[in-house]
């Protein structure tokens, strides 16, 4: 299955004009993306084992310690509502990466799979990373920086 998933992986990449190289040894491929706000490093994983493809992008910076409680709040008010993917950090570094998965269970990875799971993944962190950027700058309060990074999505809701 990780060989299958790996090739579905390289092709995807590859016919999406993504530079990568994978890791020595290792199923993970390490990528990179510029989005309209950063660039930063992503990885994808194949989890042999459970059969899942992870995808993350990793905040092109990391918080420092005394700023990391109200990053955490600013991640948390980010993730409720999110469907596809979340984001997590690592209290002890101060990394902050937005995760994807792709269950392949008794199936196959397929190219449309990949895409969400990839897309979804890199367009959530370049949409978060001025909030980011704001609160550890000390420019925004969490829930400010949240308000206004989703205005456009409630007002597009309203819309409806």
């Amino acid at each position: 299955m990780a060989t299958q998933m790996m090739t579905a992986l390289k092709s995807f990449f590859d016919e999406d004009d993504w530079g990568y190289v994978q890791l020595e040894d290792r199923a993970i491929l390490k990528l990179g993306f510029t989005g309209e706000n950063g660039n930063w490093s992503c990885y994808a994983q194949c989890r042999q084992a459970d059969e899942q493809v992870v995808f993350y992008s990793i905040c092109p910076i990391t918080v420092p310690e005394k700023k990391r409680i109200l990053v955490a709040e600013l991640l948390t008010r980010a993730n409720y509502g999110l469907v596809l993917g979340n984001f997590e950090l690592d209290f002890d570094d101060g990394e902050i990466r937005y995760k994807t998965t792709a269950d392949v269970q008794d199936g196959t990875l397929s190219q449309m799979m990949i895409k969400n799971a990839a897309y979804c993944n890199v367009l959530m962190m370049d949409k978060y990373l001025p909030g980011i950027l704001a609160v550890v700058g000390g420019a925004q309060a969490p829930k400010d920086a949240i308000d206004e990074i989703e205005a456009e999505d409630r007002q597009d809701m309203s819309k409806s």
